[in-house]
C-alpha cells in the first residue's frame, strides 16, 4: 500500500483547487445565507469534468472510482464551499444507477448526471423509520404495468433544484409475497408528488424538505434495475455515501485549520504572533492530526470500495465517517477558538460551518449507529437494536 498518491490524483486535486478557489467561503456563505444552491461551482465542475469522474466513461463520466470524487468533495470543501449534492447525485444514485440500472436508464440518467446538467435526489428516511429502513411505510403496487407510489419521506435534500428524486419504497415480492424495498425514478414535476422545506436553525444552500408521495402513477421503467433488481441494489450507495460524508468533512476541517493557522501567524497581540503560545498552538496541532489520521481511514475506505472489497469498505467507511466528522467539528470549533470575537464574525466564514459540520454527527448515518455496526461487526459483540 502506497501512502503517496499517484500524479495523476494529484494533479486532480490542483485542478479542483484551481476551480474553487474562484468560489471560496465567501460565495458558500453568500449563498447559504440566501438559501440558494451553489450552482455556478457546480456547474463549472461539471463542465471540468469532475462531478462524475466516478461514472462510466460510455455515459461521459471519467471511468474512475469513489477515490476520485471523494477528492474532488474533499478539496472543494478545503476551499470553504462543500457541495452537499455530490455525496447525493454522483455518489448515490450514480452509483446505483451505474450498478444496477437497465441499460436505458443508464443512457437517459447517468450523461446528465456526470456533467451535472441532471440533479437526482435521493429519498429514504421517513418520519417514524428513522435508522431502521426496516420500518419504511412508503408502498409502490402495480396498476397494469404502471406503479402507484403512496408515502411520506422526509429531511431529503436539494429537491428543490433536483429533477427527480430517487425514491426507496416497499414492493412486494412477485415469488415470495413479502415486501421488499425496491427505488424509483420519480421526476420532480410527476402528478401527486409535492414538497415543503423544512425550516432549520443552520443555514446552508440546499434546503431540507419533506416529501408527499399522494397516488403517483410512475411508468414500468421508473423501478430500478427492472423486476430482477437485487437487494443490494439498495445498498449500494451508502458505503459512497459514508466516503462523501468523510470527505467533507476532512475537507472542511482542513478550511477552518488553514484559516486558523493564518490567524495564528498574523496576529499580534504581546509582542509575538499569537501562535508562539501553546495554549493556541498544541490545540491546533492536535485537531491537525485528528484530521489527518481521518483522512487515512478516508483514502483506505475509497481504496477498498474501488477495488471490489464491499465488505471491508463497509467497516473502512463507517470508520471514516466517524472519525472525520468528530475531527472536522473540533477543528472548526478551535479554529473559532484561536480567532476569538472574530471567529463568530460574517467575514470569517467559520462560524456558519460549525453549523453545517455538526450535520455530520447524524447524517447520513448517525455516530450512534456507526458504533452500533463496529461494536457488531468488527467486534462481534452483540446485536443491541
Amino acid at each position: 500500500m502506497s501512502f503517496t498518491e499517484s500524479a495523476e490524483r494529484q494533479a486532480l486535486r490542483e485542478s479542483v483547487r484551481q476551480v474553487a478557489r474562484k468560489f471560496g467561503v465567501e460565495y458558500a456563505v453568500e449563498h447559504a445565507r440566501r438559501g440558494q444552491p451553489m450552482t455556478e461551482l457546480w456547474q463549472a465542475l461539471g463542465a471540468a469534468g469532475f462531478l462524475g469522474v466516478n461514472l462510466p466513461a460510455e455515459y461521459g463520466g471519467g471511468g474512475a472510482g469513489i477515490y476520485e470524487l471523494s477528492l474532488v468533495l474533499e478539496e472543494i470543501s478545503a476551499e470553504g464551499a462543500p457541495l452537499i449534492m455530490m455525496v447525493v447525485s454522483p455518489a448515490i444514485v450514480g452509483t446505483v444507477l451505474a450498478r444496477y440500472g437497465t441499460p436505458e436508464q443508464r443512457t437517459r440518467w447517468l450523461p446528465g448526471i456526470a456533467d451535472g446538467s441532471t440533479i437526482v435526489a435521493f429519498g429514504i428516511t421517513e418520519p417514524d423509520a428513522g435508522s431502521n429502513s426496516h420500518n419504511i411505510t412508503t408502498i409502490a403496487h402495480q396498476d397494469g404495468s404502471d406503479w402507484i407510489l403512496t408515502g411520506r419521506k422526509t429531511f431529503v435534500t436539494g429537491v428543490p433544484n433536483a429533477d427527480a428524486v430517487l425514491i426507496v419504497a416497499r414492493v412486494q415480492h412477485a415469488r415470495t409475497g413479502r415486501l421488499r424495498p425496491a427505488m424509483f425514478l420519480l421526476p420532480r414535476e410527476t402528478p401527486g408528488f409535492s414538497y415543503h422545506p423544512i425550516e432549520m436553525d443552520i443555514i446552508e444552500p440546499e434546503r431540507q424538505c419533506q416529501l408527499f408521495i399522494d397516488d403517483v402513477r410512475l411508468p414500468a421503467e421508473a423501478l430500478v434495475g427492472g423486476h430482477d433488481a437485487p437487494l443490494e441494489a439498495l445498498f449500494a450507495g451508502l458505503n459512497p455515501e459514508r466516503i462523501m460524508g468523510a470527505a467533507t468533512a476532512a475537507g472542511t476541517g482542513r478550511f477552518a485549520i488553514n484559516k486558523a493557522r493564518r490567524y495564528l501567524q498574523e496576529r499580534n497581540v504581546w509582542g509575538v504572533p499569537i501562535g508562539a503560545h501553546q495554549g493556541l498552538a498544541h490545540p491546533l496541532a492536535q485537531c491537525h492530526i485528528e484530521i489527518e489520521l481521518s483522512r487515512l481511514m478516508l483514502a483506505k475506505a475509497a481504496t477498498l470500495y474501488d477495488e471490489g472489497d464491499d465488505k471491508a469498505a463497509g467497516e473502512a467507511a463507517n470508520m471514516a465517517k466517524y472519525a472525520a466528522a468528530e475531527a472536522s467539528i473540533r477543528a472548526l470549533d478551535q479554529a473559532i477558538q484561536c480567532h476569538g470575537g472574530n471567529g463568530l464574525a460574517a467575514d470569517y466564514g467559520l462560524a456558519m460551518l460549525l453549523g453545517a459540520a455538526r450535520i455530520a454527527r447524524v447524517a447520513p448515518v448517525s455516530r450512534e449507529m456507526i458504533l452500533n455496526f463496529v461494536a457488531q461487526h468488527s467486534l462481534g459483540l452483540p446485536k443491541s437494536y
